[in-house]
């Protein structure tokens, strides 16, 4: 017997070491999801989510276009230094590029901090002030123009909708900034042309209005477009999130599986040498007992009783081994001793085993095998053990009186089948599942007096699946029930031609020791090679 002091180190560590690493990582997924769904929340009134991602592009938008910006103050400090006071229109652009200066630097400032709640609403109302304080700057400029003659009503339109546009594109991903910047300039530009008083004017004034809605429009539809993009961006980073959240599951729970089959095996590996050792002293003494090999008994009954625990033995006997076989198989461990193995023959040796057993319960079975069927390339031990499950089955579910068929022939394909039909009592379309699962009965075998620990069709399955062959299993209630199992053609060896070997040199003749009819006969003879027997 085993030390029971080392079954829990054989049970336990296995399934205990694997998961402290997939567990880490599971939590490290869930932060990761918590932390997207966490973006799909907003306290801001544009929409629930993303007010930091939002003013980030912000911040590198603007700082991004910083040069153009720069660019432009200072083209447009030119052109009007050209109509008024060279020395206001420096003033103006000196001032403008400073505001810039500061904007630029807010940004940078912002995008160095770590985002919070507090800090992204502090940030958002500095932006939107810069921005009106922007804007305020382009209205000091254009709505001193050099005179009110159609050029320099065109020039201020010009600037206005490049202005417009410009900080639109800009402050797009805030629209209350892009509006803060906007508004006062379209609004001096609008009364600057409504005062004037002419109809072209008003003219004027209505585009300029006209157009300040539009860009408003486009900056909110810009808006709508980044934050889907986000929206997009979260979603897919949560799904992301929940898929490695799901592997990392998966790989605890595959962690456990493989901890538990090594147990099991050891398990069963052990349990099989503690139940074989008694075992064996079972079927040998009850053996010994049964023939009456030290003389008679007292009483005849004990003879049945010995009989009794001999069979019972070797009925427990089988099932460990059945067991072992599956376990061996779902492991990966069954190996398969391949050789050329006739199927006709492994069949009919089944049959002469399971003959007697036919006969006691008046099952008539009978054959049917074509003739000169080539070997195929298998599992010898492995065929038998196929073909005794399945015609053992037959016969236990068959009623007394039934039939059963064996066919052994050829497939479609090329490749060798074995069919086992009976007459039994079937089995329900729904429950055929169950039988071929480990430990699955149906319920005709739960009445049947007969049962068995539901290993043998699993165990046939397995192996045949193991050659590379198909298992089907046809049943119908109160008909009957067929099982095929077919081996593919490749495993099928076609006959092959002898290999004709080359003759031995001839050797020199004698001069002296034949006359010359006889020589002429040697030469005529054929040469027979040493294979031939001839």
């Amino acid at each position: 017997m085993s030390n029971p002091a080392e079954k829990p180190e054989v049970v336990q560590l296995p399934a205990e070491a694997p998961v402290a690493v997939p567990v880490n990582t599971r939590r490290a997924a869930a932060q990761r999801v918590r932390e997207a769904r966490d973006r799909l929340t907003s306290t801001s009134g544009t929409r629930p989510a993303f007010d930091t991602e939002l003013l980030r592009q912000y911040a590198q938008t603007r700082m991004s276009a910083s040069y153009v910006v720069m660019l432009l103050v200072v083209a447009t400090g030119i052109i009007f230094g050209l109509w008024m006071q060279p020395v206001t229109a420096a003033a103006w652009t000196v001032g403008m590029l400073c505001i810039h200066a500061a904007i630029i630097r807010n940004c940078a400032r912002f995008l160095a901090e770590q985002p919070s709640l507090a800090a992204t609403r502090k940030w958002r109302t500095r932006f939107v002030l810069l921005d009106l304080l922007y804007g305020l700057c382009w209205t000091a400029i254009l709505i001193h123009p050099a005179g009110l003659d159609v050029v320099s009503n065109t020039m201020m339109m010009f600037l206005m909708l490049l202005v417009i546009a410009v900080s639109s594109m800009l402050a797009a991903s805030l629209p209350i900034a892009a509006f803060a910047a906007t508004a006062p300039v379209t609004a001096a530009i609008t009364l600057n042309f409504v005062l004037g008083g002419t109809f072209d004017n008003y003219a004027l004034a209505l585009l300029a209005l006209a157009a300040e809605g539009y860009f408003v429009l486009l900056a909110q539809r810009l808006h709508s477009t980044t934050l889907a993009t986000l929206e997009a961006r979260a979603e897919k980073d949560a799904l992301i999130g929940e898929l490695e959240q799901a592997k990392a599951i998966s790989d605890e729970a595959r962690h456990r599986a493989e901890s538990a089959n090594v147990a099991k095996s050891r398990f069963l590996a052990q349990m099989s040498h503690e139940l074989r050792t008694p075992l064996n002293a079972i079927l040998g003494f009850s053996e010994v007992m049964k023939s009456e090999i030290f003389g008679a008994h007292a009483v005849p009954v004990y003879k049945e009783y010995s009989a009794d625990i001999h069979n019972s033995g070797v009925h427990l006997l089988n099932l460990i081994n059945e067991i072992l076989d599956l376990s061996r198989i779902e492991a990966g461990r069954y190996e398969l001793n391949e050789e050329a193995v006739s199927l006709v023959h492994v069949v009919a040796d089944c049959h002469h085993l399971l003959k007697l057993r036919a006969t006691s319960r008046g099952i008539t079975i009978h054959e049917v095998f074509e003739q000169g069927m080539p070997r195929i390339w298998g599992d010898e031990r492995a065929s038998r053990q196929i073909v005794l499950n399945l015609l053992s089955n037959s016969i236990k579910f068959t009623p007394q009186g039934g039939d059963i068929w064996l066919k052994v022939g050829w497939t479609a394909s090329g490749g060798q089948y074995l069919s086992v039909k009976d007459t039994g009592s079937g089995i329900a379309e729904d429950e055929i599942p169950i039988v071929l699962a480990s430990f699955g009965q149906g319920s005709n075998s739960i009445k049947s007096a007969e049962q068995g620990a539901g290993l043998g069709l699993p165990i046939a399955k397995s192996l045949i699946d193991m050659h590379g062959g198909t298992f089907t299993l046809k049943s119908k209630l109160r008909i009957g029930t067929e099982v095929i199992v077919t081996f593919p053609p490749e495993r099928v060896m076609s006959a092959l031609a002898p290999m004709a070997e080359e003759a031995p040199p001839l050797q020199p003749e004698p001069a002296i020791t034949a006359p010359a009819d006889d020589k002429r006969r040697a030469r005529n003879k054929p040469i027979m090679s040493a294979g031939t027997g001839l």
